[in-house]
C-alpha cells in the first residue's frame, strides 16, 4: 500500500546538462524501514540515485514519490518541507569550516527551533557514541578526513530522520569505527524504523552484515538479497557480527527518549 512506501520511482532517467543519461528507466518501490545498501562502480550513477532521493536533482523523465507524495512538480518550499523528514550523508563531509563540531552538528536542529539544553544533551551524546567527544570544541577543518566524516554522520543522525542516505559513510574508516557506524545505523532502524540507504564499495561490509543491495549498473538498477524493493527489512538481514564495544541497544534506548523529549517540545 502506499502509505507504507517510503520511496517510489516510476521510469525514472536522470542526467546532468545534456549529458547522456547517466540512469534510465529506474523503477522501484522501498518500503518504510528498509536497509539497503547500494552498490556500483565509480561513475556508475550511486550518488546521482541518492541526489534524486534526496531531491537534489530532478528527473529528466519519470516520476518519483516520497512518503507517497509526487515530488516532481512540488515548489521549492515543499522541497524543503520534505527534506526535514531525510538526512545525507555526503563523501565530501559538507561540514562548514567557521562552526565548530559541536555548532555543525546542532545546526539542523537549530534550524528546526529545537531548545538550546535539549540541543546540547542530544549533541554531546551523539558525538560520544561516533567517539569525537573530546573534540566538540575543535574546528573541523583539524580533523582527519575520517574523523571528519563521523562529524557528518553525527549531524545526520541527530535529527531522526525518517530516510538516512549515506554515501560511502564508512570509507575512510577503521573497521572499529566502521562496525560502531553500522550498528548506530543498524539501531535506527529497529527502534526508529528509520529507512537507509548505505552507499559503499565494501564488499567486506556486505558479506558482514547481510542487507539486501540495490545494484546500479550499465545505467540501470537492480536488486539481490533476502528483501525485494518492495519489502521492510526482517530478521533475515541481521548481520552476521555484531559489535562488541558499548552496547547500542542501551545507548539507543536512552538516546531514543531525548528524541522523544525533541518531538514533545
Amino acid at each position: 500500500m502506499e502509505e507504507k512506501t517510503a520511496i517510489s520511482f516510476a521510469n525514472v532517467a536522470a542526467q546532468y546538462d545534456g549529458t547522456p543519461e547517466i540512469l534510465t528507466d529506474v523503477s522501484f518501490n522501498i518500503s518504510n524501514g528498509a536497509f539497503y545498501f547500494l552498490s556500483g562502480a565509480s561513475g556508475a550513477g550511486k550518488t546521482t540515485l541518492l541526489r534524486l532521493i534526496y531531491q537534489l536533482h530532478r528527473p529528466s523523465r519519470g516520476q518519483i514519490k516520497l512518503f507517497g507524495k509526487i515530488t516532481n512538480d512540488m515548489t521549492r518550499n515543499e522541497i524543503t518541507a520534505l527534506r526535514q523528514k531525510m538526512a545525507i550523508v555526503f563523501q565530501d563531509y559538507s561540514l562548514l569550516s567557521h562552526l565548530s563540531v559541536f555548532d555543525n552538528v546542532a545546526l539542523p536542529l537549530r534550524v528546526r527551533g529545537i531548545p538550546e539544553d535539549k540541543v546540547a544533551k542530544l549533541v554531546t551524546k551523539v558525538l560520544d557514541w561516533v567517539g569525537l567527544g573530546k573534540y566538540i570544541d575543535a574546528n573541523p577543518m583539524t580533523l582527519s578526513g575520517g574523523q571528519k566524516q563521523r562529524v557528518s554522520v553525527a549531524r545526520a543522525i541527530t535529527i531522526q530522520p525518517a530516510i538516512l542516505l549515506a554515501d560511502e559513510p564508512t570509507g575512510n574508516l577503521d573497521d572499529e569505527n566502521a562496525s560502531r557506524l553500522m550498528e548506530l545505523f543498524i539501531q535506527m532502524n529497529k527502534m526508529f524504523g528509520t529507512t537507509i540507504i548505505l552507499a559503499t564499495h565494501s564488499k567486506k561490509l556486505m558479506d558482514t552484515y547481510k542487507f539486501p543491495v540495490i545494484h546500479v549498473e550499465n545505467h540501470r538498477v537492480s536488486f539481490s538479497g533476502k528483501n525485494s524493493a518492495t519489502t521492510t527489512a526482517s530478521s533475515d538481514s541481521e548481520p552476521k557480527k555484531v559489535w562488541r564495544g558499548p552496547k547500542p541497544q542501551n545507548y539507543f534506548s536512552e538516546l531514543s527518549k531525548q528524541f522523544d523529549d525533541i518531538g514533545n517540545a
